[in-house]
């Protein structure tokens, strides 16, 4: 195939996506172009839209098309609880999966000193100026616990206390359903030291 034929930059275009390869990006090209190129169109004009108007929410950064996103903009959320996430998808998944009630703040990434990634990278002076200026009682640390994940926690909990604001971590440890001799060993080393009363 010609590298420079509208169908190579399709494939190509296709290869951006996570985990999509080089034969999988072409499955999808052929797909549409073969089944359902109404829902092709359909696609480009929804990516186009989106990649022009979703910007991030001027109070907590997670995704949006308005300057404050409908979580933030709720009256009924618990202006005193903050939850500390990596990023717009784990809103997502606290949102579908928990009973959460309080707002968030979206890092956009982690601590990762060897990746260039700082303090300033994240917004922690946007963070920090929301424990001076609101009322917060309690933060909720869920960043992933990835060693990176770990970092940013504790360098966030240090800020939280120098504001005498409560610091909570999210649990961790044995999935349910999960049988303890395929745990590994840290994850079940986690599970003991957050263990609770039953």
């Amino acid at each position: 195939m010609d590298d420079t034929s509208l169908l190579q930059q399709l494939v190509s275009a296709f290869k951006c996506l996570p985990g999509v390869g080089a034969k999988t990006a072409q499955r999808m090209a052929f797909h549409l172009l073969e089944n359902d190129r109404q829902a092709g169109k359909q696609l480009a004009y929804s990516l186009s839209e989106a990649i022009d108007k979703v910007g991030h929410c001027t109070q907590c950064r997670t995704f949006t098309e308005n300057d404050i996103c409908r979580i933030c903009a709720d009256p009924s959320r618990l202006e005193t609880l903050l939850c500390i996430v990596e990023s717009p998808t784990d809103v997502l998944a606290i949102e579908q999966a928990a009973d959460y009630k309080g707002l968030y703040f979206v890092l956009l990434g982690k601590l990762s000193p060897l990746d260039g990634v700082g303090p300033e990278d994240l917004g922690l002076e946007q963070l920090e100026a929301m424990f001076r200026k609101r009322k917060l009682e309690e933060i909720i640390l869920a960043t992933n616990p990835s060693v990176e994940g770990e970092v940013t926690a504790h360098y966030i909990s240090q800020l939280a206390t120098r504001h005498a604001i409560k610091t909570t971590r999210i649990a961790y440890g044995v999935p349910i359903g999960g049988e303890l001799d395929y745990v590994d060993s840290g994850t079940l080393s986690h599970a003991f030291e957050g263990r609770r009363h039953y």
